[in-house]
């Protein structure tokens, strides 16, 4: 991003399915290597093919998160008000480019800073502080005479909660607080109650108090089960309890308190970047840890994405403060919260996609309905029309994508095989294959005229030939890209200690890591997937399994079970974390699932999205049928690595997998549209859609935006022309987490769609 090398707009890229030779021009890259990983069949096999390049520009896919909560996640803001700062200077940087100005002073509220006006225009406020709620405590008034601002709705529930002599009590405490705010919490009152043993509203109490109260009365319980409320410690200008006497707390700055918890939430926008590209550069920085961000899951590279993040104890204003050197991405609609995020906190994406250069069927097809005379934009209308509405009704098989299984020549499931079966030393190698084409090109003095290699895939293949040939490994550090980052740790690893393989691959980012095994049980599951298909269709046989927790009517054992869950769309399961939990309990998300009995199967109470395959494991149930003895069979063999589906476990605890289950199916969400535009060559790559950062640039930085009519209406906003020559198509629907949107294409063209290829990738 402040890098020379990422100032311009990457070029597109295609991947290489052989060393050093681009595919037959007959031959479909993406088709053949769907068929390596098990994506074989389709739903809905009657279909004339749908033909549409795919991603001819990044922000031909538009991805938005899906919140827990159900809303969209759109980049609003990208100037920070959560904390009562504003950078105004950042919300310009964002939109018009750098210039030579100052960062803001991090660690809370600025005793003079900026109050915006109706009309746009600032003025200085000295001893500003953000404008609390008709709830909330008043700030102390400058001559030390506190005003309380408790509102009768809060009063009434504290009388709910407590006797009235304890809430005159709290009262009495949260105005010496007040009065002296520098004064240590043992030198107030304490109040202490009995306390209800009810988990849940005691952690309502809990949470109500600290908001009631601004974060001043601590509540916490003693072993004999007595509520004690007492003085919040003073913190400093870092969010920190005092270290030295006479220190200032938290008199003119905030503390996480008082902004609302110690994790910052915002949304990340990105285009053609890895989630953990720009999440890096933050760290860098901002000169913290990278544990210090976390996200629900990760989007596509190629792609224009908007994510929720949260940063742990990060002040907002610095933050937004790098709008100003961020290129294709920004941050802003900052929040703060008591929790984090985990992955899987998120219901699903939405999706806004542009299909170029549409057209149904082949020359050589039967299927003569590209060769009518109706108008060739109606009739696209209504087949995609009439696929999305399939993709609902009848929905796809549940694969996983291409991205699951890497970007290189050597997918990442092959490097998880030699993981399972030990052989270190070969899943290093796997990891740094590179192409001869893209060394060849490194090395040309001149360009190849029919291959065309980015400039970073060059620099891969030069660092690592030169580390493979020479063992130079502190100079192929020098040339290797940053962002490749498990090749860095291997060398660096292996430059210290040499045929340390397995320490290699435990340098390596944990996430990264378990990318590689987990590609491993996905490959085995789509394989899994389409010999069900193959044997049994859409019927529901004996020996299919169900989740337990989604028939708990029919499960007394489950329905014995107190925990309260919410099923996403992949049916897992969604933890609601208690107000005073830092983090959800990982074990409690584990699924069970059981077999059909050949009554159940016959009962019509189940159907095919009910069921689900594991994900080989040592603590999962396999089908009782023959897809189950299939599991065995497979991954016995050679292709399947040798491994023994029930013997999981090794000794290293990232490498021992303890399976899961998916859905056979998936659908997509009700909530679908499409909109057919003509245009013709000399439109060049028209862009029918506007990402977030383009219409917060086209009607003022950081102003809140309407985000539903981003969408060009066809026959409305698009070019009319007198002799139609193409056709763009432009989807949007919703997935649940952990489905793939090239799945579903996949299936609504039969395999027709495309993703656009100009240029080789090295090596991938």
């Amino acid at each position: 991003m402040a890098d020379p090398s990422e100032e311009l707009r990457p070029a597109k890229r295609v991947k290489l399915d052989t060393d050093g030779a681009l595919p037959p021009p007959t031959a479909s890259a993406d088709t053949t290597k769907e068929l390596e990983v098990g994506i074989t069949s389709y739903v809905n096999e009657s279909r004339p093919s749908l033909h549409a390049i795919l991603k001819k520009r990044y922000t031909d896919f538009l991805v938005n998160e899906v919140l827990p909560d159900g809303t969209v996640a759109h980049l609003r803001e990208i100037t920070d008000k959560s904390s009562g700062h504003v950078d105004t200077k950042a919300s310009v940087q964002a939109t018009n480019g750098p210039t030579d100005t100052t960062a803001p002073v991090p660690g809370g509220v600025d005793i003079e800073s900026e109050a915006v006006k109706e009309d746009g225009t600032t003025s200085q406020i000295s001893g500003s502080q953000p404008k609390a709620k008709e709830s909330e405590p008043s700030a102390p008034a400058e001559d030390g005479q506190a005003s309380l601002a408790i509102s009768s709705e809060d009063r009434a529930k504290l009388v709910a909660y407590f006797s009235e002599d304890i809430v005159e009590e709290l009262t009495s405490l949260y105005e010496a607080i007040l009065r002296a705010p520098n004064k240590k919490s043992r030198d107030h009152p304490t109040v202490r109650t009995p306390f209800t043993s009810d988990r849940t509203v005691r952690s309502q109490i809990h949470q109500d108090i600290r908001r009631i109260f601004g974060g001043k009365i601590d509540s916490s319980t003693d072993n004999e089960g007595i509520l004690v409320l007492t003085a919040t410690v003073p913190k400093n200008q870092h969010g920190r309890a005092p270290q030295r006497s006479g220190e200032r707390g938290a008199h003119n700055k905030l503390t996480w308190q008082d902004r609302g918890g110690e994790y910052l939430h915002f949304n990340l926008y990105k285009e053609n970047k890895d989630t953990m590209e720009v999440l890096s550069y933050l760290c860098r920085q901002l000169k913290v840890n990278p544990k210090t961000f976390q996200f629900a899951g990760t989007k596509d590279r190629r792609a224009a994405t908007v994510q929720r993040i949260s940063g742990y104890r990060v002040d907002s204003g610095r933050l937004a403060s790098l709008n100003r050197t961020l290129k294709f991405a920004a941050i802003g609609d900052f929040k703060y919260e008591k929790q984090g995020l985990e992955l899987g906190d998120l219901t699903g994406n939405e999706f806004l996609i542009t299909l170029r250069e549409c057209r149904i069927g082949n020359e050589g097809d039967n299927d003569k309905t590209s060769q009518t005379d109706q108008d060739p934009a109606s009739v696209t209308q209504k087949y995609i029309s009439e696929a999305l509405r399939s993709l609902h009704d009848n929905g796809f098989l549940n694969y996983y994508g291409l991205q699951r299984f890497g970007t290189f020549a050597q997918r990442t499931d092959v490097v998880g095989v030699k993981i399972l079966q030990g052989d270190y030393h070969a899943a290093v190698e796997v990891i740094l294959h590179y192409s001869s084409a893209a060394l060849q090109a490194a090395q040309s003095q001149q360009d190849d005229s029919t291959i065309v290699v980015g400039q970073d895939d060059r620099a891969r293949a030069e660092a690592l030939h030169l580390w493979q040939t020479t063992g130079k490994w502190q100079k192929a550090l020098d040339i290797l890209p940053r962002r490749f980052s498990a090749e860095t740790s291997i060398i660096r690893h292996l430059g210290r200690v040499r045929n340390d393989y397995l320490g290699a691959l435990m340098s390596i980012q944990r996430n990264l890591r378990l990318m590689y095994v987990h590609a491993y049980q996905s490959l085995v599951w789509n394989l899994a997937v389409g010999e069900r298909w193959r044997l049994c269709g859409s019927k529901v046989v004996e020996g299919d399994l169900i989740l337990t927790h989604e028939h708990k009517a029919l499960d007394p054992a489950a329905q014995a079970s107190n925990l309260s869950h919410n099923i996403d769309a992949d049916g897992e399961i969604i933890i609601q974390p208690s107000s005073d939990d830092r983090a959800t309990d990982r074990e409690d998300r584990f699924e069970r699932a059981r077999p059909l009995s050949a009554a159940e199967a016959a009962s019509g109470a189940f159907t095919i999205f009910d069921i689900v395959l594991p994900l080989p494991g040592f603590d999962v149930e396999y089908p009782s049928n023959a897809v189950g003895e299939w599991y065995k069979t497979f991954m016995a063999s050679d292709l399947g690595g040798g491994l023994d589906p029930m013997n999981m476990r090794r000794k290293q605890k990232d490498f021992s997998l303890s399976g899961g289950y998916r859905k056979v199916m998936a659908r997509i969400g009700q909530d679908f549209d499409v909109q057919v535009h003509t245009y013709n060559d000399s439109d060049g790559d028209k862009q029918f859609v506007k990402t977030d950062l383009e219409t917060i640039q086209d009607t003022g930085a950081g102003k809140p935006q309407d985000h539903s009519q981003n969408i060009e209406r066809g026959g409305e906003n698009g070019n009319i022309l007198e002799k139609p020559h193409k056709l763009a198509a432009v989807l949007k629907f919703r997935l649940g987490s952990s489905q793939y949107a090239t799945v579903a294409l996949r299936e609504l063209s039969r395999g027709g769609i495309q993703a656009h290829k100009t240029e080789f990738m090295g090596g991938r």
